[in-house]
């Protein structure tokens, strides 16, 4: 069993503009980020997640699964997703997570970056079902694995902000991050390993209705754009 998390990780704090801010608790988990790496991607249901867009199916470019309390359901593309129970190493998780932030979650969504081209596109979580509130829909990332370039944006502003995350790092996203920034996973050519990454959120209302990424699903911009 990994150990838990370190105590004396010290949160820091990246103000964005309009009301947005990161917490950043870098390192939180990285003594133990083999082991929880080993463990997650051995013992989730990981599945390939597929898309009609434009009047053709489309894969997501990574491995996902949904996990959390019975009316943490959501609804993606016109497909309700109904959340796996809680398991052993995830109640875990959500305990160290919600220890170091003191807020609370009710879901996780697991996402498996399988090498460097895998990604995350360009989207932001502001569906009114994820809370507390319009004004601080709180995402908390959990990273293992291999580091990623973790990006947001704000096109009205011409505001690009770049957080490289690495195994057992903790982001969470405050205030009005999601309704006045997009963010992304960027995929490389570089040859990078596997990495998990698990964001907790708190779901209300019973069905999360979400919009496909920017870009057509999960497509994100490569290592070599500006």
């Amino acid at each position: 069993m990994p150990e838990g998390p370190d105590t004396d990780c010290i949160v820091q704090r990246l103000h964005l503009s309009a009301g947005a801010w990161l917490d950043l608790w870098p390192r939180l988990l990285s003594a133990q980020n083999d082991e929880w790496l080993t463990r997650l991607t051995g013992e989730l249901p990981w599945h390939e997640e597929r898309y009609r867009m434009f009047g053709r199916e489309i894969v997501a470019p990574r491995l996902v699964c949904w996990h959390g309390d019975p009316q943490a359901r959501y609804r993606y593309s016109g497909v309700f997703h109904e959340p796996e129970p809680w398991t052993e190493p995830l109640t875990e998780l959500r305990r160290a997570v919600e220890g170091a932030t003191g807020l609370r979650f009710n879901s996780v969504l697991g996402n498996l970056y399988r090498g460097g081209r895998d990604s995350m596109g360009w989207h932001a979580d502001d569906e009114p079902e994820i809370g507390p509130s319009a004004d601080d829909r709180h995402i908390a990332s959990l990273s293992f694995g291999d580091d990623r370039r973790f990006v947001l944006r704000c096109a009205e502003r011409r505001e690009k902000t770049e957080v490289l995350l690495g195994g057992g790092d903790l982001l969470v996203m405050r205030g009005t991050t999601q309704s006045e920034f997009q963010h992304a996973i960027i995929k490389t050519a570089k040859v990078v390993g596997k990495r998990v990454n698990l964001t907790f959120r708190y779901v209300s209302g019973g069905g999360l209705t979400s919009r496909p990424p920017a870009q057509g699903l999960g497509a994100a911009p490569s290592d070599d754009e500006s």
